[in-house]
C-alpha cells in the first residue's frame, strides 16, 4: 500500500485528486494540507510514501516545504505538481528535492503511474519538460565541488557507466540490454550509485552527473 499526502490550497483539487487515488486498492490517501506550513507538520505526523505537492500557495509556497520536507531526512518523496509550465518552478522543486514535476492537466493515468514511480524510488519529470531543465540547469551550473569530485571517484568503472546511463534518462531494462547485464545486477549497481553519490533518487543522480561533468546536453 503507497500513502500519499494531498498538498493544495483549492478544495475542489484536493477532492479530485483524492476521488481519483481512492479508485486504486494500492493507493490511499492519508491526509490532506492546504499550505507549505502544514504540509511540512503533517508529513512529520503522517510519513506519507508520497507528497502530492501544489507549488502556488498562500504563506509558504511549496518549493520550500519540498526543501524542508527534504532536508529533515524521512522517508517521504515529494512529487510536485503545478499548472504553470514554466521551467523556473521545475528548477527549483527538483534542486529543492523533489523527485519528480507533473503538470496537472496530466491524464489520471499519468498521474496514478508518477506517484507509483516515486514511491518505489524512481523519477518522473513531465514529457516535454526534460530537455529544457537539462538546458536551463547547465547554464547556471555552478562549479563542482571537492566532496562531488571524492564521491565520484569512489565509483567504479561500471558504476560509472550506470550513472552516465541514468543522465542519459535510461530505464533499468535499457541499461541492462546496452550494457549486457541482468536486470537485477542493473538494479543493485544503481542502488550502490545512488548510495555512493549521496543522493536520494535518479532525478538526484542526474543533478550530480551534470555538476560533476559526467556528462553534458547533447
Amino acid at each position: 500500500m503507497t500513502t500519499v499526502l494531498i498538498v493544495d490550497d483549492q478544495a475542489l483539487q484536493r477532492l479530485g485528486f483524492s476521488m481519483l487515488l481512492e479508485q486504486h486498492p494500492d493507493l490511499t490517501v492519508v491526509g490532506e494540507a492546504t499550505h507549505g506550513a502544514e504540509a511540512v507538520r503533517s508529513t512529520a505526523e503522517l510519513r506519507p510514501d508520497v507528497v502530492l505537492m501544489d507549488v502556488r500557495m498562500p504563506g509558504m509556497d511549496g518549493i520550500e516545504a519540498t526543501r524542508r520536507i527534504v532536508e529533515s531526512g524521512g522517508r517521504s518523496r515529494v512529487l510536485v505538481l503545478t499548472t504553470f509550465d514554466l521551467d523556473e518552478y521545475a528548477y527549483a522543486a527538483l534542486r529543492a528535492g523533489a523527485s519528480g514535476f507533473l503538470l496537472k492537466d496530466a491524464l489520471p493515468d499519468e498521474l496514478v503511474a508518477g506517484i507509483r514511480a516515486v514511491a518505489a524510488g524512481d523519477a518522473v519529470i513531465a514529457p516535454g519538460l526534460t530537455r529544457k531543465l537539462i538546458d536551463a540547469y547547465t547554464e547556471r551550473r555552478p562549479g563542482h565541488t571537492r566532496e562531488q569530485e571524492r564521491r565520484l571517484d569512489a565509483l567504479t568503472d561500471r558504476e560509472r557507466e550506470v550513472l552516465t546511463a541514468i543522465a542519459s534518462g535510461w530505464s533499468n531494462a535499457e541499461i541492462a540490454d546496452r550494457l549486457s547485464l541482468a536486470e537485477s545486477t542493473v538494479k543493485s549497481h544503481v542502488s550502490r550509485v545512488l548510495a555512493k553519490v549521496g543522493v536520494r533518487d535518479r532525478v538526484q543522480a542526474v543533478i550530480f552527473a551534470y555538476d560533476v561533468g559526467l556528462v553534458r546536453p547533447a
